[in-house]
């Protein structure tokens, strides 16, 4: 009999182990993906790598060969404390999954307890030979098992890691959007500084131009208006270098804050930014849902919902549990340990819900439209994502040609105003015309310095919209 009922526990408990599991298994929703994306074959720099793009991707922005940026980056990585508190969101998703996990085993409690007992004298039916007074040493153990039939437990298990496996993917979503906020801040920094060297450059001219008409003045060749238009144009191109500082600070502020440091003492050294932006591949529109962790997170909501179904499910079954409990019990603390004070029970309990109102079919119903509103949104999600891609290629193509314009404009101000220049000179025009020509070689000079920092920041932003250097095969396993 021993033996049999041993045979009968271990086939219960591999039953409750590799029993079936109630619920629909879970298959990731289709998708359909474009075979390419309709700017990618526009310019063909775009898709063909470069050196620097063969490198690790995971520090994406390595990809634009800036020192500083580097260093501010991976401060941004270990210092930010929105990534920080992401890390501990994951770290409590995790805790949820071991201790869902830890539902599958017995529970097992011990206790001790001594207590002194008065009995009444007038008690109906009291034992006359049982004392008025004693003792009572007692220490329980008690043991507690539901095996997972039915796998409800096991469900919850996988839920609960999908849902661990999303707040990976959040917190990959929160350190490359973070990223992406210092790269395009560092950049957009940097053009302002390319802006303030402009400025600085029209400034010398400027003053030369004052001096020329006020020699002219002097000379009788120019009049007091000249003169005062003159000093007017360079007060007020000196105006502008100034209102540069305000957007300057605010952008080294906002890093400082970004990689963990006040920004009372914070400074990033003037440097103009430079050059064109680097190629960025992008690959295939359906290498998009393994690279964004948005679309991760998405996905995994719909695993853990999916989930949630079989859990609901498995209420209709019936709860089987398996308990068992005993210690030592005596009057006497000199006899609590002796054979003879032992007692203890063992055995199954077996309960089925007949009638709920409908309660456990609302359950499964409210489970089946989480999982729909899940794969709803992971849906949007994917397409909000191609947008995304979409939107930033056809920044770079269209603010590529419009650079290659706008230096055409920039030459042709630069050449009107010194023919208008040498003209004045020779008495052949007002200042008024040279005055003209120089606000608008300015005017379109800035546009194309901000060009400049506007197609490296389309440039992040496209690496952003690709998941920078993340893989979903980065998610921790279940």
């Amino acid at each position: 009999m021993r033996v049999g009922s041993l045979l009968i526990l271990s086939f219960l408990a591999l039953l409750a182990v590799d029993g079936c599991k109630v619920g629909p298994n879970y298959k990731v929703p289709a998708m359909p993906a474009p075979p390419a994306f309709s700017d990618n074959g526009h310019n063909g720099d775009w898709t063909v790598a470069s050196p620097a793009d063969q490198a690790d991707r995971g520090a994406w922005w390595t990809i634009y060969r800036d020192a500083e940026l580097n260093t501010l980056e991976q401060q941004c990585t270990t210092a930010n404390q929105q990534i920080s508190a992401a890390l501990h969101a994951y770290e409590q998703a995790h805790d949820i999954v071991r201790e869902a996990h830890a539902s599958l085993y017995p529970t097992v409690s011990i206790g001790g307890s001594a207590t002194r007992n008065q009995l009444s004298s007038n008690e109906p039916l009291r034992p006359t030979t049982q004392p008025l007074n004693y003792w009572d040493f007692l220490i329980p153990v008690n043991i507690s098992w539901e095996p997972d039939f039915w796998g409800g437990i096991r469900r919850q298990i996988e839920s609960s890691a999908a849902s661990a496996q999303a707040s990976a993917a959040d917190l990959a979503t929160m350190r490359l959007s973070l990223q992406g906020m210092l790269a395009i801040s560092f950049f957009q920094l940097r053009g302002l500084d390319l802006q303030a060297q402009l400025l600085r450059s029209t400034l010398d001219a400027y003053t030369e131009a004052l001096k020329l008409t006020q020699a002219r003045q002097t000379g009788g060749l120019a009049s007091d208006s000249d003169v005062e238009e003159a000093r007017a144009q360079l007060e007020q191109t000196r105006a502008q270098l100034i209102d540069l500082g305000v957007q300057r600070s605010q952008y080294e502020h906002a890093i400082a804050v970004l990689i963990g440091r006040p920004a009372t003492d914070f400074h990033i050294p003037e440097r103009p930014l430079a050059g064109d932006p680097p190629s960025v591949p992008t690959g295939i529109p359906s290498e998009l849902l393994q690279r964004r962790p948005d679309i991760a997170s998405a996905e995994r909501h719909i695993a853990s919902a999916n989930a949630l179904i079989g859990v609901a499910k498995s209420a209709y079954y019936p709860s089987v549990v398996f308990g068992a409990g005993g210690g030592l019990n005596s009057d006497s603390i000199s006899q609590v340990f002796s054979p003879k004070s032992t007692d203890w029970f063992a055995g199954p309990s077996v309960s089925e819900t007949i009638f709920d109102a409908g309660r456990r079919k609302a359950q499964v119903d409210y489970a089946i439209a989480q999982r729909e509103q899940a794969a709803s949104l992971y849906r949007q999600q994917v397409l909000s994502a191609f947008r995304d891609v979409e939107d930033q290629l056809a920044a770079l193509r269209v603010l590529d040609d419009e650079a290659t314009v706008t230096a055409r404009s920039v030459a042709a101000a630069k050449k009107s105003t010194e023919l208008s220049t040498l003209r004045y000179k020779r008495g052949l025009a007002q200042y008024l015309e040279v005055l003209t020509n120089q606000t608008i070689e300015l005017n379109d000079e800035r546009a194309a310095a901000t060009l400049v920092a506007r197609r490296i920041v389309a440039s992040t932003q496209l690496q952003l919209a690709l998941g920078g250097g993340w893989n979903s095969t980065q998610l921790p396993s279940n």
